[in-house]
């Protein structure tokens, strides 16, 4: 029988199961991006709301299976012609697609030692604390992560999923990128951001890197 370690190294992530991750070339421009998350949601909701399967949607589209998945994981950039296909396949204007690429998802990033003092009742001599972001959101389940990122690679990690993030830099340096923004994290920063909005690391600019995540996801999602 297996034990609890075992089990708990086999859980799935639930911003992996309920959201995407998928990788990114850092050199990508950040809006790019965005559009292609946008038109990945969009291509998915769409699907859904017809009750179709990928595999019916690509047939009726005139695309293949694969093609099909790598644009609703924003995998892919799609051609104008592409698009055209989508767009008559789901018999809805080109310009629906791209619906919710010009939001701008919020964010709140602390520079280490600049988060606001709080006095709370009962607070004591020697005992300090500290504001590092809030943002608004009706949270249920935590999932707590200390991530560490050892050396660089060609392509990095980028993530989309439901709830609030909050990351909190130990060790090293990175550029991450949010929603069009990017943010150079060093240790003692710290970021807040919704996590619908695509992000993930930019570039390693000093390794080892290590930082907490949480996530705190939505009742729907628990």
């Amino acid at each position: 029988m297996a034990n609890q370690n075992d089990r708990d190294d086999h859980t799935p992530l639930l911003r992996n199961t309920s959201g995407t991750a998928r990788d990114r070339d850092p050199g990508a421009p950040v809006e790019e991006l965005e559009i292609e998350s946008a038109i990945g949601r969009n291509v998915r909701l769409l699907r859904q709301q017809q009750g179709l399967t990928v595999a019916e949607t690509a047939a009726r589209v005139g695309i293949s299976k694969a093609m099909m998945s790598k644009i609703e994981n924003a995998q892919t950039s799609c051609s104008l012609s592409t698009l055209a296909l989508l767009a008559k396949g789901f018999d809805v204007p080109v310009t629906s697609l791209f619906r919710g690429a010009d939001v701008e998802r919020p964010a709140a990033f602390v520079k280490a030692g600049t988060g606001a003092r709080i006095v709370r009742e009962g607070t004591r001599e020697g005992h300090e604390y500290q504001l590092l972001g809030s943002l608004r959101g009706e949270h249920k389940r935590l999932e707590c992560l200390e991530v560490t990122l050892s050396e660089k690679s060609q392509t990095y990690p980028l993530f989309q999923h439901p709830g609030t993030e909050f990351i909190y830099m130990l060790e090293g340096v990175m550029d991450y990128s949010h929603s069009r923004s990017v943010y150079r994290l060093q240790p003692g920063d710290s970021l807040q951001i919704d996590g619908e909005g695509a992000h993930g690391p930019v570039d390693l600019v000093e390794v080892p890197i290590r930082f907490l995540s949480v996530i705190a996801f939505p009742d729907s999602q628990v």
